[in-house]
């Protein structure tokens, strides 16, 4: 639904929380861009009040949200639909509750797999021009070296917690291979970057997602093809500490579908 003059009100309250976030629990776009207003309205925001984790996500259907499943999350969370600005009153915004958090059964927060969690929403959104579905990939095929991909997000621009801008920004990454990045001068084994793993960064740094970002899908020739898991702690744009994503794998999408199917 639109916004009703309390729900805006709520919205400026969370953003000014979002705002006052310290560094560690923000999300982070290095060496990006500011996009158009509401250009890219799949996108969600997600946060947990002035304590919680801030995060973002994907809307794949009208009452769910498919974030990273170590987004803490608490009781009176909250999802931020078709926001550009994170201060400004925007009438496009929708405000929603979350009703269930729904992480993947076999998400391993010590390896970092199946770092994927569903939000089902207080509601349904109401779709349009500002806030719209990011269609799941029909299969989950693996994404390539080399292949361009982007994300967005709206944290840090630097490894600095003074330079979080407000506004929706954008990165370009490229796929690394796996072998490469388990390699000893990227990640090392430690964690493994498993076949349900994506690799993206720079090869000459500057350009990146980091800790904190997470839930952000990552697009990949115009398909949504991961989300946003982990990086490298304050090496943000780092060429060796490229940031790591869930992919969408066939096993997840099927989770995903029967989640939301069940719960339909």
């Amino acid at each position: 639904m639109r916004d009703s003059p309390a729900a805006l009100a709520s919205a400026l309250s969370a953003a000014t929380f979002l705002l006052l976030l310290p560094a560690g629990l923000c999300g982070r776009i290095v060496g990006g861009w500011e996009v158009p207003a509401h250009s890219r309205p799949y996108m969600a925001l997600v946060h947990s009040g002035p304590k919680g984790s801030l995060c973002a996500g994907a809307l794949v259907a009208d009452g769910w949200v498919l974030t990273a499943a170590h987004c803490a999350l608490s009781r009176s969370a909250q999802v931020i639909l078709g926001a550009h600005s994170k201060s400004k009153q925007e009438p496009e915004k929708q405000i929603l509750g979350v009703r269930k958090q729904i992480p993947y059964p076999y998400y391993s927060k010590a390896r970092h797999e199946g770092d994927l969690k569903l939000l089902k929403l207080r509601g349904k959104a109401t779709i349009n021009k500002n806030v719209a579905i990011l269609s799941l990939p029909l299969r989950g095929e693996d994404v390539k070296p080399g292949t361009k991909c982007h994300v967005a997000g709206w944290g840090l621009m630097h490894n600095d917690k003074l330079s979080q801008p407000n506004t929706l920004r954008e990165v370009n990454v490229t796929v690394l291979d796996r072998k490469t990045c388990n390699g000893p001068k990227y990640y090392g084994h430690d964690p493994v970057i498993t076949r349900d793993m994506i690799c993206a960064g720079d090869p000459k740094g500057g350009r990146d997602t980091c800790n904190g970002d997470s839930g952000s899908p990552l697009i990949c020739e115009g398909t949504f093809r991961a989300v946003t898991s982990f990086g490298k702690q304050g090496r943000c744009g780092d060429p060796w500490g490229p940031g790591v994503y869930t992919l969408l794998s066939q096993k997840h999408l099927n989770w995903i579908r029967k989640t939301i199917r069940r719960a339909a």
